[in-house]
């Protein structure tokens, strides 16, 4: 009933025309599908490694969900330098700036390089102390460090690929992701199956061989990544030794305009790493269950990661472009066809929650737990729906991300975390109510979202003429 009410109040609210321009829409869904099917196929990749993984017993999907604590991260560091550049990128992808954005590509990857190998470094020289910052069961961590060492590796490979891939995405182009991940899918449940349960006269190494899968997985990706770019893209005609250049002024549009998206996802990727050691001093059923929950409720980001990346893209041209009636237009649109569209990914989760889950070899309580949990997150993901498509869309497009840096930490720091702390260690909750509150910020950021955009602040051209 809240959901109906939200979502009727805001079309009342909302006193602008949707836009008529079917080029708007077109180029919408141009850049959305892609990235939308590279998701989908990625979410299957994770689902059936956790269900490989799964059959493994209780004590492996931990160890692998407690190891990809650290992973997330790391994609939340490497994912923010892409949404860092996204701003400077697209709004410069609207003047067709072509020089200034291959040099933004030169400082993404290196700053992306750089982080990648520090982490992954960690990962592999000190894997038990990695793990203990997650959790302190010794049957977990023992498990863990046979895939966290491997694991740590594909930061490396990753950081390049994803880094490219990303910004190829803020000029629109975005097939090169989808052929990546295609590929990547049948290197990666190959492996997976070969070397986690010994097949093909590959050895039975479960854990470390879906970790090593993994890896072989993430440079099958690269490669291809590298082969287009250098060899068959021609709209950037990007060259190595570019790659190379330093542009000081650029770069201190960087540290300017991107550096806080930037810090802002490392932020609130560290938001997700407190909740995970949290969780991960929960208890092994607390734990699969929200392993489990987080695959399934992962859906519900197939195709709103695509639609925000080309809200992104589109609001940042028409910034650049200096049309910003339109770019207004562009974004009452938006915020309508989200929080529609919330609505129905909710009723997706719900009606696919059942069957999803009953693919885990787990005991029937955390079958039960997980099932009660997806239940919250698809309730969580029609608010959380309409706030990405304003702060990680509009917001950031528009040179807004200073904004989104501010309530990402309100919220995380100053109610997700401390709410999620005392309702399992002070306030002793059943654990269903333990994880609406580790979700309490999707509940939360719509607010402001929706208030920001009411005026004009939130439009700020960062281009140099």
């Amino acid at each position: 009933m809240i959901c109906v009410i939200y979502v009727i109040y805001v079309l009342k609210k909302w006193r602008f025309a949707m836009v008529r321009d079917a080029k708007f829409y077109k180029t919408l869904v141009a850049i959305a599908l892609p990235v939308a099917l590279q998701s989908l196929i990625s979410l299957g990749v994770n689902f059936l490694d956790n269900i490989m993984v799964g059959s493994l017993g209780e004590i492996s999907i931990s160890a692998v969900s407690v190891s990809n604590q650290l992973t997330v991260f790391v994609t939340f560091f490497i994912r923010g330098v892409a949404g860092g550049s996204a701003v400077l990128i697209s709004q410069y992808w609207g003047k067709k700036d072509v020089a200034r954005i291959k040099s933004i590509f030169g400082i993404s990857l290196r700053i992306s390089l750089a982080i990648s190998v520090l982490i992954g470094g960690f990962a592999i020289l000190f894997p038990h102390a990695a793990l203990r910052v997650f959790t302190n069961d010794a049957d977990i961590i023992a498990e863990g460090v046979r895939y966290i060492r491997i694991i740590g590796v594909t930061y490396i490979v990753f950081a390049l690929s994803d880094t490219l891939i990303a910004m190829l995405r803020w000029v629109e182009v975005v097939r090169v992701a989808l052929a990546v991940v295609s590929v990547s899918l049948f290197v990666n449940l190959f492996f997976n199956y070969a070397l986690i349960y010994g097949h093909f006269g590959f050895p039975a190494i479960g854990v470390r061989g879906a970790a090593i899968a993994t890896l072989l997985a993430r440079c099958v990706e690269l490669s291809i990544v590298l082969v287009y770019v250098f060899r068959i893209d021609r709209r950037l005609s990007l060259k190595a030794s570019e790659l190379v250049h330093f542009d000081r002024q650029l770069f201190v549009d960087f540290l300017r305009h991107g550096a806080p998206v930037m810090l802002g996802d490392v932020l609130w990727g560290l938001v997700g790493t407190v909740k995970g050691t949290l969780v991960g001093r929960m208890g092994v059923d607390m734990i699969a269950g929200v392993n489990m929950a987080e695959t399934v409720m992962q859906l519900t980001f197939v195709f709103t990661t695509g639609l925000t990346g080309a809200a992104c893209v589109i609001v940042g041209k028409s910034v650049g472009e200096k049309r910003y009636d339109l770019t207004r237009q562009y974004a009452g649109t938006i915020q309508i066809l989200f929080a529609l569209f919330g609505l129905v990914m909710s009723g997706f989760v719900l009606l696919l929650r059942a069957p999803a889950l009953n693919l885990y070899n787990v005991s029937e309580p955390v079958r039960l737990l997980s099932y009660q949990f997806v239940t919250i997150g698809a309730i969580s993901t029609v608010f959380g729906t309409y706030h990405a498509s304003c702060f990680i869309g509009i917001n950031r497009g528009a040179g807004d991300g200073r904004f989104v840096v501010k309530v990402d930490m309100i919220a995380g720091w100053g109610f997700t975390i401390p709410l999620t702390f005392l309702s399992f260690f002070v306030w002793h909750l059943p654990l269903p109510w333990v994880f609406f509150f580790s979700r309490f910020d999707q509940f939360f950021k719509w607010v402001p979202a929706f208030f920001r955009l009411r005026g004009d602040k939130w439009i700020r051209n960062v281009t140099r003429d």
